[in-house]
């Protein structure tokens, strides 16, 4: 179950985020070995003093339509299938919303599924009926 945090410049529509949440959306399942609605994404939109950014850095030139994901994991997925997952986000993304690629930095962070809890304060590791 992956979380995501993604920041981008303020002023976007809410039709323009759910279309970048359902690009994601079908980037986790169809390669990152993610099943279907196992979705949870916070949005976190910037005035344009709070996105500081490299617009050439490794990839640029980045626009202001700059979007950074931040994608928390709870089990490291290989080379090839974090490769193919990259390629699949900014090819959805290009076609809806209409995200330039040069406009996407997508970033990881794994932890143990120990780190988590999905209600309840119960970790994730146990069930709620192992837990009580």
């Amino acid at each position: 179950m992956p979380f995501t945090r993604i920041s981008l410049r303020d002023g976007k529509s809410p039709a323009y985020l759910r279309a970048i949440a359902d690009s994601l959306d079908r980037a986790l399942v169809d390669a990152f070995e993610v099943p279907e609605n196992d979705r949870f994404v916070v949005f976190h939109q910037h005035r344009d003093d709070e996105l500081i950014f490299d617009r050439g850095y490794g990839g640029g030139p980045r626009s202001d339509d700059v979007i950074l994901f931040h994608v928390t994991t709870g089990r490291t997925r290989s080379a090839d299938t974090t490769a193919r997952f990259f390629r699949r986000l900014v090819d959805n993304l290009q076609a809806a919303p209409g995200v330039r690629p040069e406009d996407v930095m997508i970033v990881f962070a794994n932890s143990a599924i120990d780190d988590w809890s999905f209600g309840s304060g119960v970790p994730a590791g146990r069930s709620l009926e192992a837990a009580r």
